[in-house]
């Protein structure tokens, strides 16, 4: 005959188990925050491992003491140089990632004035005066781009935004880009739609 279990017996069992139970929530509980504290810079914001493209040309997440540096350094370098157009390009660049429009239109117009003529940074100008609201001159730079070289696709998929977007010129946005995929009948929008399908949406 087995031998009953007094009701003693079962009372201690379940308190164990309460006790393991309430320890293992709190071990839990100070390691999510140990771990939370290892993933948090030093302002306490979550550091962030993977930004999408896009994000990290047009909408970067801050300033990364990498970007100060190279800032500093750039900065010190035109001072000391400002003949280097090099220099003044990168830094153009450094701005544009960091969401500075007015100090990469600067730089950029200051490279420009060295080596007149590169339709790379007249097409990353124009996209800086239109985040600073000037979409007059981001069109001007698009076009002179556009005149340098007439196969930069970059220059005439962005002149078709300005003209959609910031001038309501549907005609001329479906012309800017009609022009395009003259040139090349894939190309595609940096969001990876094509072109041609864009064209539809206008």
């Amino acid at each position: 005959m087995a031998k009953q279990k007094s009701p003693e017996g079962n009372f201690v069992k379940k308190e164990t188990m309460l006790i393991v139970a309430l320890i293992a929530l709190v071990v839990g509980f100070l390691g999510g925050i140990f771990y939370s504290a290892l993933q948090s810079g030093p302002t306490g914001s979550v550091q962030t491992t993977s930004v999408p493209p896009q994000q990290q040309r047009q909408q970067p997440p801050g300033l990364t003491r990498e970007q100060a540096s190279d800032i500093l350094r750039l900065e010190q370098e035109v001072a000391a140089n400002p003949a280097n157009i090099e220099a003044w390009t990168q830094l153009g660049h450094i701005y544009f990632d960091i969401n500075n429009p007015a100090k990469a239109i600067s730089a950029y117009e200051k490279s420009l004035e060295l080596r007149p003529g590169d339709p790379n940074v007249l097409t990353d100008l124009g996209v800086m005066y239109r985040r600073n609201k000037q979409p007059d001159k981001a069109l001007a730079a698009f076009e002179k781009a556009i005149a340098i070289d007439p196969r930069h696709e970059q220059s005439r998929f962005n002149k078709g935004i300005v003209l959609r977007y910031d001038m309501n010129d549907r005609e001329g946005a479906m012309k800017a880009w009609e022009d395009l995929l003259k040139i090349n009948p894939n190309a595609m929008a940096p969001n990876g739609i094509p072109v041609s399908e864009a064209i539809k949406s206008i």
